[in-house]
């Protein structure tokens, strides 16, 4: 039987001619170290199993700080991966504005070119014109 420090508190023992009577006294000393082993081993046994948790603890807490840095980071990384990524997507989009104008100015000098190639062709062809309608009325004006 285990014993409660209020129940040993009030334990008590029938006196003989000598003091106590030794066979009481010895079986409630026996159930109290038996008691008090138990307790004992339960104890320590707490107390390994508080150290195995503040181990597992502390290993959570390291884990959960890498765990942040590395979410930190990733983060980090992240924004400085988007920054770069918008600064790459203006140069692009830089560059092909620049390349629309170009090939804006390059369109409209060959157009201009065209245009004045066309009016040369024109003028050579009315000048070839006129002179076929020349050649044409020399010889009725030479017949008449």
């Amino acid at each position: 039987m285990a014993y409660t420090p209020v129940e040993l508190r009030h334990v008590s023992f029938k006196r003989g001619l000598f003091g106590y009577q030794c066979t009481p006294v010895d079986s409630t000393i026996e159930e109290v170290v038996e008691s008090f082993e138990t307790v004992w081993r339960e104890r320590a046994d707490y107390a390994d199993r508080i150290e195995r948790l503040q181990a597992e603890l502390k290993r959570h807490r390291e884990l959960e700080a890498l765990l942040r840095t590395t979410l930190t980071s990733a983060e980090q990384t992240a924004h400085e991966l988007k920054d770069q990524a918008r600064r790459e997507a203006a140069l692009v989009l830089e560059e092909a504005h620049a390349e629309a104008r170009k090939i804006t100015r390059d369109a409209l000098a060959e157009r201009e070119r065209l245009g004045a190639e066309t009016h040369r062709i024109k003028a050579l062809l009315g000048a070839a014109l006129d002179a076929v309608e020349d050649a044409e009325t020399e010889p009725r004006a030479e017949a008449a």
